[in-house]
């Protein structure tokens, strides 16, 4: 699929999940968020078992931003510890979203697609904090080198979402919290992936 292929796949609770060839540094939006393990050397530009520079979204988004983000991590300013977040304001122009949120995957080799719901759980609670209506995420599996089960991830991306924000939902209902609605939820694909992750996108929304 050509970069900057779309589709909204469904929507559950008002929010509109689409799926979308693009990479975390070229997506326009308020706010980005993207997964890192927890540092070992070279990971992301060691392909394979990443993804070639050309497609390894993660490498264009380090890039953009001077080698920020393997510094962070290289230097243990950010470690990447499973669910460990980090918003970074980049100055205009350096990548196309407003704010850029990090969330840790911990350690690679006891990574299981299970994370991903927690992880998309406290990107909701994030960006219901931040005040934002419509955020991207991007799990950057591949980008790392991690052969996760594409269609199974991009769900959990779904699911784990629609959770943490039915709890919030559940708490104004109630006079304990206030935020603005959700419209919009743009999980990043590689052309590679696009389909795939589709079909997984779609099968967490028909769960609901």
């Amino acid at each position: 699929m050509p970069v900057n292929t779309s589709k909204v796949w469904g929507t559950v609770d008002g929010i509109a999940f689409e799926g979308m060839v693009q990479g975390p540094s070229t997506e326009i939006t308020p706010l980005q968020i993207v997964c890192v393990f927890e540092y070992t050397e070279g990971d992301i530009f060691n392909a394979p078992p990443a993804l070639p520079a050309a497609v390894n979204g993660m490498v264009h988004l380090d890039q953009a931003l001077g080698g920020l983000i393997t510094e962070l991590r290289k230097t243990g300013k950010f470690a990447g510890h499973a669910l460990e977040t980090l918003l970074i304001t980049p100055p205009p122009g350096k990548i196309s979203a407003k704010k850029l949120l990090l969330i840790g995957l911990g350690d690679r080799n006891k990574f299981t697609p299970e994370l991903i719901l927690r992880v998309a759980g406290v990107g909701m609670q994030e960006a219901l904090r931040l005040g934002v209506t419509q955020y991207a995420f991007a799990t950057d599996l591949k980008d790392a080198g991690i052969d996760s089960p594409t269609a199974l991830v991009a769900g959990y991306g779904v699911t784990g979402a629609v959770a943490a924000y039915r709890t919030q939902a559940f708490l104004k209902s109630k006079g304990m919290s206030s935020f603005k609605p959700i419209t919009k939820i743009t999980l990043l694909a590689g052309p590679s992936f696009f389909t795939v992750a589709g079909k997984g996108i779609q099968e967490a929304i028909a769960a609901f």
